[in-house]
């Protein structure tokens, strides 16, 4: 699994912030210089935006060729303003959200579901052209244990409940999840 120090992550998450700023002000970013390690490898990340404890936006790449550094940019651009789920994030409301970073490890198909750690694992369910994810932390948050893990993975998907025991490909993935702490005041 990524390991990245504390004053790393704080970098991302300075990243993601400034990024969406940058981006709601029309202004490019500029990045500070990067230490050699595991912001500047390749890494499939999500980028989510919370107001107070309400999800905002979320984007994420689970596969990325890109380094963690510019992924997390582009991730964050996108979860402010393209999530289909959510209005677009205005400049005014920046100062009252908080950013989430989910550094994922590629996913891995799994053979038994007894694999599966609530609270470690996230899930992706493919079939056909339906596919779904859902990171190792909405698991723990809603209190599900690994069967409805399973059901609602498949149902984000688009797939009836219980197709993960039939044809349907499940993967499961690791996430270093680390968020903005205390999250940003407001401006005065």
């Amino acid at each position: 699994m990524l390991r990245l120090s504390n004053p790393e992550q704080n970098l991302l998450l300075g990243i993601a912030r400034e990024a969406v700023h940058r981006h709601l002000s029309s202004q490019s970013l500029e990045y500070p210089e990067m230490p050699e390690g595991g912001m500047t490898k390749p890494r499939g990340v999500f980028v989510s935006i919370h107001t107070d404890r309400a999800l905002r936006g979320c984007i994420g790449r689970i596969h990325a060729e890109t380094p963690l550094y510019e992924t997390t940019e582009e991730c964050a651009i996108s979860a402010a303003v393209a999530d289909p789920r959510f209005p677009p994030l205005q400049t005014a409301e920046l100062p009252k959200v908080s950013f989430e970073i989910s550094a994922v490890s590629p996913p891995d198909q799994i053979g038994a579901i007894e694999g599966i750690e609530v609270g470690r694992h996230g899930l992706m369910v493919e079939q056909n052209s339906l596919r779904a994810l859902l990171l190792p932390q909405v698991a723990s948050l809603y209190g599900w244990g690994r069967i409805e893990f399973l059901r609602q993975t498949c149902l984000k998907a688009g797939l009836g409940p219980d197709d993960w025991k039939q044809d349907a490909t499940v993967f499961s993935f690791e996430a270093l999840v680390f968020r903005e702490t205390p999250v940003p005041s407001p401006a005065e």
